[in-house]
């Protein structure tokens, strides 16, 4: 890709885009792909291989991280993707496709909550933890609208896939903070191949402990699950992460967060169309709230923000 020096505005606009609309689509490719693959098998072929042909590519090019980089990479895309998006392919065993792209719209709360460097930033005035406070209330009222969750998952199996997936934020948060305090010598490219290789070995042995290999037969996979797991791999993981990350090179973190506002739209749109997923007023009006939540907690810096996207 160009750099942030001679990147074209269509390029920019592409990765926008890409991150907008492909990251928001993903919700429903784990929804097709879980249909004939269990959960931690399906993470561990996709961050696997992405992983493999990313850290593969680049060390044919001659680029050769140290030992110490490698190992918190792959720690770190461990938290991020093998736990964070993990838990997102868990919870969609039991909830609809959309509403898990709600719960992951209240990221930036957990990125306020645990930057610890920038409470003192944070909290010197009411708006980002009003913020926080609006978004949490979000939250709460998807516990409540059980009536906009399939009907043969029980209640409790419904709320425990709500809480792993809130547990899913937590662990990505904590991932990007890590990656957010700590530079390293090594590219952008070859640090996502690792972080996505060491999330594939762990999804991999998480698979095989949960005793998901001994059931599975290559043979009862579906062509549709296939499909689904080709574009998580391709566009979801090199397209997607690949332009997210380039964006964070070139522009401003507040400017490349606002994929947050678009992906769940993006998801309840394409479950509710394609998959038949509820819809009811109550989700429409939480993601509203959690939408402004996260509005708030980004006010003071959209006030400052004097550039453009493009």
């Amino acid at each position: 890709m160009e750099t942030h020096k001679n990147a074209s505005a269509g390029l920019v606009f592409a990765a926008f885009a890409s991150i907008y609309l492909i990251w928001g689509s993903t919700y429903f490719a784990i929804w097709v792909g879980l249909k004939t693959l269990p959960p931690f098998l399906l993470s561990g072929i996709r961050f696997g291989l992405a992983g493999a042909v990313l850290l593969g590519w680049r060390l044919a090019s001659g680029e050769r991280p140290s030992l110490r980089d490698l190992v918190f990479h792959a720690f770190v895309g461990t938290v991020m993707l093998g736990l964070g998006t993990g838990a997102v392919v868990w919870s969609e065993q039991y909830i609809p496709s959309g509403l898990a792209a709600i719960i992951v719209a209240s990221m930036p709360f957990w990125f306020v909550a645990l930057d610890r460097r920038q409470w003192a930033a944070n909290f010197a005035s009411w708006v980002i933890p009003a913020g926080v406070a609006i978004g949490f209330a979000g939250i709460l009222m998807l516990f409540g609208g059980k009536n906009a969750l399939p009907s043969t998952t029980s209640g409790t199996a419904q709320t425990t896939a709500m809480l792993v997936l809130i547990g899913g934020c937590i662990s990505w948060a904590s991932g990007s903070l890590a990656l957010r305090y700590r530079t390293t010598s090594t590219s952008p490219l070859l640090n996502a191949g690792t972080q996505m290789f060491g999330a594939g070995i762990f999804s991999l042995l998480v698979s095989g402990c949960a005793g998901e290999w001994s059931r599975f037969a290559l043979a009862s996979v579906s062509l549709e699950s296939w499909l689904g797991l080709a574009y998580l791999i391709a566009f979801g993981s090199w397209l997607g992460y690949l332009s997210y990350v380039w964006l964070l090179g070139i522009r401003s973190p507040v400017q490349v967060g606002t994929y947050a506002y678009v992906n769940p739209v993006v998801a309840v749109f394409l479950g509710w169309v394609f998959a038949g997923e509820p819809f009811e007023g109550r989700q429409v009006l939480a993601l509203a709230v959690i939408l402004a939540g996260v509005l708030l907690i980004n006010l003071p810096k959209y006030k400052s923000l004097k550039v453009s996207i493009l």
